[in-house]
């Protein structure tokens, strides 16, 4: 890695929009440590190692941001296909990150806390860089609700399990409350690129986000239930009346992290089931492992067109 040296003066415009903390205390440490990446700003040259991403694509598994890291830097001709990528968290096992030119790639685990965790040391590894102008995607799957299993989800909103628009949060024993608004325009740019990729079914739609994979999220094939089919059915029917078309349990967190700091952000999912059809997923291996893909791919080829290599 990158010796720590001198941060060179980054020049400004009207154009840069500099990643931004919404702490001021950070500003006054002088050493920060992003302990779950371990990476410290003693250490390490953030502008050096991170100063030109403009794309940060974030996803639950370690292997699954690894192949995403694969595919982009064969996308955009950084090396050949299936070529791989070092670890830049190594030493730690709580999160992988990979770069290949202008676009990092993280895992975040499973479920909210987790990617608050990954998301306060990230927001603020590129606030240490100087990053600017950057574009933040959670790409991975979901439950969808009355879609065809392999259909991608582009979230409009995220919403919580009462379906409302916010992320409720305990601090200092008081309840804080914030917004879940994602960047409309690049939801609508999103679209377009699918809409030109042509290769499988992508809509658009409110996403829930809930804090458990199974009573949270209506499921009968969990450890407890304390409610019928019946139950289950007439909640994912009034969610799917308020626009929700997909379940996962990490959009809230992102959604509203990302709008504090003044980031776009978007959350591209792929449904793995019909949440209105059963619980299990029992689609063939190699059926889902295609699934996974598709969210790459739209990514993918939104980068390529951004940077002008479409």
């Amino acid at each position: 890695m990158a010796a720590k040296g001198t941060e060179a003066e980054k020049p400004e415009n009207d154009s840069d929009r500099l990643v931004q903390l919404s702490n001021p205390n950070v500003a006054t440490m002088k050493e920060d440590i992003l302990y779950h990446f371990n990476l410290s700003t003693s250490t390490h040259d953030f502008p050096a190692m991170f100063g030109d991403v403009k794309f940060v694509c974030v996803g639950g598994s370690p292997s699954r941001m690894n192949a995403f890291i694969r595919y982009i830097g064969a996308e955009l001709g950084l090396k050949c296909p299936g070529e791989d990528y070092p670890n830049i968290c190594v030493g730690t096992d709580r999160y992988s990150m990979y770069k290949a030119g202008p676009v990092l790639s993280v895992s975040h685990g499973m479920g909210v806390p987790s990617m608050s965790i990954m998301l306060h040391e990230l927001i603020k590894l590129l606030y240490h860089a100087r990053c600017s102008n950057v574009t933040v995607i959670r790409i991975g799957t979901s439950g969808g609700i009355g879609l065809e299993p392999g259909s991608v989800v582009i979230t409009r909103q995220a919403v919580d399990a009462c379906f409302k628009p916010e992320l409720e949060q305990m601090v200092l024993g008081k309840r804080v409350v914030r917004s879940t608004d994602l960047d409309q325009q690049l939801v609508q740019e999103l679209m377009q690129c699918s809409t030109e990729l042509g290769e499988f079914t992508t809509v658009v739609g409110n996403t829930m986000c809930t804090m458990d994979f199974y009573e949270g999220q209506g499921r009968l094939d969990g450890a407890l239930c304390s409610y019928t089919e019946k139950d289950k059915q007439a909640y994912l029917q009034a969610a799917y009346a308020a626009g929700i078309r997909n379940i996962e349990m990490e959009s809230s967190v992102f959604a509203a992290m990302c709008s504090a700091c003044g980031l776009r952000a978007a959350v591209v999912c792929v449904a793995l089931l019909n949440r209105l059809e059963g619980d299990q997923i029992s689609s063939a291996h190699e059926v889902l492992v295609e699934y996974q893909e598709r969210p790459q791919r739209l990514v993918g080829y939104f980068i390529k067109k951004r940077l002008g290599k479409a």
